[in-house]
């Protein structure tokens, strides 16, 4: 299960994420907002992290304008390992190598087709497992 939240700068490109995970079948949790209102984006950025945290969701997508409040609030929440991608590198690269557990987009910063491009290669890649990646892993989760 997937869960994604954004805050109303984010809010049709969540819909249209929406959209993707429906078209590709994969389970999803909206964890909203649920309009174009504004609001405040640390409560859909906690809200996604704490269901990725507690195992309710297995991965998160977090979405705002920038990308940059909603990572932040994200990674507030231990265990979270929240990803600020513009780039489909960056998403392999994040889930190869801290293996990722939240991506956040800029909805601002990267149009649908690139968005719905990040969001495919962060689903779709594995952590690599190597010993010197888990290693730093568990670094990041000691602090």
């Amino acid at each position: 299960m997937i869960a994604i939240g954004s805050d109303h700068g984010g809010y049709e490109l969540k819909q249209r994420v929406i959209k993707y995970l429906e078209e590709k079948n994969l389970p999803y949790q909206d964890m909203g907002c649920n309009g174009k209102d504004s609001c405040d984006y640390p409560v859909f950025g906690h809200a996604v992290a704490k269901a990725v945290a507690d195992g309710t969701c297995e991965t998160g997508i977090v979405i705002c304008t920038t990308g940059i409040g909603i990572s932040i609030s994200a990674n507030k929440i231990e265990g979270v390992r929240c990803a600020l991608c513009s780039d489909t590198l960056s998403a392999k690269m994040t889930k190869l190598h801290n293996n990722a557990n939240v991506l956040a987009l800029g909805a601002g910063i990267v149009g649908e087709n690139l968005a719905l491009e990040i969001v495919d290669t962060f689903l779709n890649t594995p952590f690599s497992n190597e010993e010197r990646h888990q290693r730093r892993v568990d670094l990041i989760e000691q602090f």
